[in-house]
């Protein structure tokens, strides 16, 4: 037991301080965090920077004490800290997780099925959000009669009796569709003693059972897919197998949506239309329905805090400015280190000086080379006037592999993930037409095979403009990884001199 004491520390700020230790704690992973979540809050209160400015001593004595093995740094670069269902929720996650747990319960109550969409721009925290509802109803599942929760903790009316009672046999699960991102998040919810890594499932895991879900939260529901060419012969079987053993027949036009709905009564689906990377994914219209139905009966959420890019909301919509038909007047990024590369060696240079200041900083480009080295190890996959480079040799958790600070990251691998710093390659699959001065698709130079590729079991032809769409989708992705800068290089020499306008130009400092 370690007793922390200060006479000028009052119930607000001991209540920061936990919820500050136990983000750290569960964050290291070095121990297995017991606590709830229920009273982790972002709340502010008056003289707050005064009294958090003693967090970091404190942290450092039960360092010295050997409570922490690494630094704050080190410990918040780790997805163990990011993912974490410890997270403290702005007011805006707040109050969405809020409405959703009332909904849920009402529904659940009047024997309802429901649907309810979240909708957030990359970084305002869906991720955040899907794991923390996790943790939560699992804590309300668990709590004990009697036991009590501090009357300051932001969900404590939500652990009364009545509510245990009526979500305890409740059966939930968290389909992440993405393989490298789902695997990071079974690594936390191995570390979380009352979540399991079986609670995290790829679509392919649902299929009729004889104890089907009652509630599945899933995360970048718009990656689910519909019926196209699957990037594996056995997951085109297995698409079909399950269509059939759920609905009683192989029908086209069911996507991975309808199997969602039909394998759970309740779904929370967490969307960005505009993340969306592939034509396999799900049709922009039916995104667009989902969120028109939901706000119709009032189950739709929208999140608006920017919490990963320090640039905040105003440089997201101005990545997809410059990568649209309407580019941006001027560049809002006060307070964001965005530069605008004329050599990639001393961009990744900048990168690899920003890796060993504070870590996680990465160079990431859109699919526009093939992928040599995944047959020949030794080859080069990435050559640009002279500069060799590889694709990542991992699918999962490249971000924190073995000298990933000196391979590219793909779409497939960074998307939903936090870097300090990107360093971004703008591939030969875009560039510019003088002629109608705007950005268009280079078709030969998009080497993604499921990227591109016709859908022919549902008649459906991608056109150039379709293309257009998706790769842009996928830039804008990746511009907004860094949380504290985003570096670029434009191969294409036209839409280099475009774009070069739009960016301040890098120092290489």
């Amino acid at each position: 037991m370690h007793l922390v004491i200060d006479d000028t520390f009052h119930k607000s700020a001991c209540l920061d301080l936990e919820s500050f230790l136990i983000r750290l704690f569960a964050g290291e992973g070095r121990y297995q965090v017991l606590n709830g979540n229920a009273g982790i809050s972002d709340s502010d209160y008056y003289d707050r920077d005064k009294y958090t400015s003693s967090f970091n001593q404190i942290f450092d004595e039960l360092r010295a004490e050997g409570m922490f093995e690494r630094s704050i740094p080190e410990i918040e670069n780790s997805d163990l800290f990011k993912f974490s269902p410890f997270k403290a929720l702005n007011h805006d996650q707040a109050g969405a997780v809020g409405d959703i747990l009332d909904g849920l319960l009402d529904d659940v109550e009047r024997r309802e099925p429901s649907t309810s969409v979240i909708q957030g721009d990359p970084g305002t925290g869906k991720t955040i959000i899907a794991v923390y509802l996790m943790k939560l109803l699992r804590d309300i599942q668990l709590s004990q009669e009697g036991e009590n929760f501090d009357s300051d903790s932001i969900f404590a009316d939500y652990f009364v009796e009545g509510n245990r009672d009526l979500i305890a046999d409740l059966k939930i699960g968290l389909v992440v569709p993405q393989q490298s991102l789902r695997s990071t998040i079974k690594k936390v919810f191995n570390k979380t003693p009352s979540l399991q890594p079986d609670m995290v499932l790829s679509p392919f895991d649902l299929s009729p059972s004889e104890d089907p879900y009652d509630l599945l939260i899933v995360d970048e529901a718009h990656r689910l897919s519909q019926r196209a060419n699957q990037p594996s012969g056995p997951q085109n079987k297995k698409y079909r197998e399950i269509t059939e053993a759920l609905f009683g027949i192989d029908d086209l036009s069911i996507t991975q949506l309808d199997w969602v709905r039909e394998s759970s009564k309740h779904q929370i689906l967490l969307v960005d239309a505009e993340q969306s990377v592939r034509p396999a994914d799900l049709p922009r219209e039916l995104v667009h329905s989902l969120i028109l139905t939901s706000q119709a009966e009032k189950k739709y959420y929208r999140l608006h805090s920017q919490m990963r890019v320090q640039g905040g909301t105003d440089y997201i919509k101005y990545i997809r400015g410059i990568l649209s038909s309407k580019p941006p007047v001027q560049a809002p990024v006060d307070n964001y280190d965005f530069r605008f590369f004329d050599n990639v060696r001393d961009m990744h240079d900048a990168i690899r000086r920003r890796e060993s200041e504070v870590q996680l900083a990465r160079l990431v480009a859109g699919f526009a080379w093939p992928w040599r080295t995944k047959t020949d190890p030794n080859a080069f996959d990435i050559e640009i006037d002279g500069y060799r480079l590889r694709w990542n040799k991992t699918q999962t958790d490249w971000i924190n592999s073995t000298n990933s600070v000196e391979e590219v990251g793909s779409i497939h691998t960074v998307q939903g993930y936090d870097l300090n710093y990107a360093g971004v390659i703008i591939g030969p699959d875009l560039r510019f037409d003088p002629g109608t001065q705007s950005i268009v698709v280079n078709r030969v130079g998009y080497h993604d095979k499921k990227g591109k590729e016709n859908n022919p079991k549902l008649g459906l032809v991608y056109t150039d403009n379709d293309l257009l769409r998706y790769i842009t989708n996928i830039y804008a992705v990746l511009m907004t990884r860094g949380m504290n800068g985003t570096y670029v290089y434009v191969h294409d020499k036209e839409l280099r001199e475009y774009l070069r306008k739009f960016i301040p130009r890098g120092d290489g400092s």
